[in-house]
């Protein structure tokens, strides 16, 4: 009675120390996603931080957007995000259950007749709950800080998703713009031509040509005006934007080239040790590891109950006692759990190998990516475009000398109008690039998808106990 009384005061004094935590996790994941992408995401769990978040929100999107506020925005206002914090809750319900023993059973039972009232009383504990409660809390420990890690995966991933959409926006926008003067000029071109073969001083053919341009020139800027619209709307459902916050404004025109490429220093190791989904691979291994730890703790004796009983009858002394139900390991030994248990943990063992792999190979064609992006945009800012520049000052000049006419004008502009493209398209290209290789060395793969990252399966595995 005494030992048994002892167990049950310190299942309740371990019960008691297990307790939530006052940010809810959330302080690991600022600290992950601050180092990975340099600001902090915001987890709001009441309605005075949803109403702070949506005022700073209503503040960022007076100005112009930037590469670095649409992320803010993003960390601020995207409501999947929101919902994905919400796993650390569910983990740390987990984590807090874990170290609390379960609820002890009472029974209570009642016979009467021939005048005699015979009660038995009786208070079950799960001790084998409270043996096992370390391990439990460590294995649940190890997932609450899988789920911490998968919190910054989905968050630095969002924000990689942000920046690229706002540089596709940008670009889009940018090409309206300068589509839009190319039909001015090709609307121009064809009057001109249309006027000047009425007068009989053009050919049939050339103004044909000239109509041609026109239509192409037309298209093109129907096609612009789309991929405008478009882009503008991905990223307004990255930023979760609605109502009157869609009339956002944007630069007008992407940000340049600077002056010299990143050159990252050991840039496969800073994968192997900062990436996130090599983070989470790893930690889902240990974490099964240590599932299959408690797995052969409990592999004969898997329910074990013991309480206090008493039994009272009319006219007789209140009888005192114990009881104890074990579950006999008559047709399961426990090896199908532990085979099972084994099993998952060699699973996980080869995926995060696999992990690791596809980690060292995409950061070496992200840089390579991002290194031949550079190039190029330099290329053509540097090469391209300033060659394009002369030719139509010399034809310019070739004009103002009446050894050209307005047709060859605006025949050299229609041969700049792939190059202009092209040289904005490469800087967006850039840009993008260099987002996928930040992703790439610290983050998670510059491929993946929002949703379940590549370790959360192995992790949200059910452990054989």
């Amino acid at each position: 009675m005494i030992r048994l009384t002892a167990m049950a005061m310190a299942a309740l004094v371990l019960a008691g120390c297990a307790s939530f935590s006052p940010d809810g996790g959330f302080g690991t994941v600022e600290q992950l996603t601050k180092e990975r992408i340099g600001q902090t995401p915001s987890y709001q769990r009441s309605g005075e931080q949803t109403d702070t978040a949506t005022a700073r929100v209503a503040d960022l999107l007076k100005q112009p957007l930037s590469a670095d506020s649409v992320v803010q925005i993003a960390l601020l206002n995207n409501r999947d995000l929101q919902a994905s914090y919400a796993e650390l809750g569910i983990a740390e319900s987990d984590l807090v259950r874990a170290g609390r023993l379960a609820n002890p059973s009472l029974s209570f039972g009642r016979l009467s007749g021939n005048g005699a009232v015979e009660i038995d009383r009786a208070v079950i504990f799960n001790v084998l709950g409270l043996v096992t409660m370390p391990l439990a809390k460590q294995v649940e420990q190890r997932r609450f800080g899988q789920a911490q890690l998968q919190a910054a995966y989905e968050t630095v991933g969002l924000a990689g998703e942000a920046r690229k959409a706002f540089f596709e926006a940008v670009t889009a926008q940018q090409l309206v713009g300068y589509f839009g003067q190319v039909k001015e000029a090709a609307d121009a071109s064809s009057e001109l031509a249309r006027r000047m073969a009425a007068a009989g001083n053009f050919s049939k053919l050339a103004q044909m040509r000239e109509q041609s341009f026109y239509a192409d020139a037309t298209a093109q800027l129907a096609r612009a005006q789309h991929q405008a619209v478009a882009a503008r709307e991905r990223l307004t459902r990255v930023l979760a934007l609605s109502g009157d916050q869609i009339a956002f404004t944007l630069p007008d025109r992407l940000p340049d080239l600077p002056a010299a490429p990143a050159e990252p220093k050991d840039a496969e190791q800073t994968a192997i040790d900062k990436r996130l989904d090599v983070l989470m691979a790893r930690r889902a291994t240990e974490s099964t590891a240590q599932s299959l730890g408690l797995t052969q703790t409990t592999r004969f004796i898997n329910v074990l109950h013991a309480g206090y009983q008493n039994k009272s009858a009319t006219g007789e002394q209140r009888s005192n006692g114990y009881e104890i139900e074990l579950e006999v390991p008559l047709f399961d030994f426990g090896s199908a759990r532990v085979a099972r248990a084994e099993a998952t943990y060699m699973q996980a063992v080869n995926r995060t190998a696999q992990v690791a792999l596809n980690a060292r190979s995409e950061v070496r064609e992200s840089y390579s990516a991002y290194r031949t992006a550079y190039d190029l945009a330099r290329h053509y800012r540097d090469e391209v475009v300033p060659l394009r520049k002369r030719i139509s000052d010399e034809n310019l000049l070739r004009y103002n000398g009446m050894l050209a006419s307005v047709f060859d004008l605006l025949a050299d502009s229609r041969d700049q109008i792939a190059s202009v493209t092209t040289a904005v398209e490469s800087l967006r290209d850039f840009w993008i690039a260099e987002t996928n290789l930040q992703a790439a060395l610290t983050g998670r793969s510059p491929g993946a998808s929002s949703g379940m990252g590549p370790a959360r399966a192995a992790a949200a595995a059910p452990a054989a106990h």
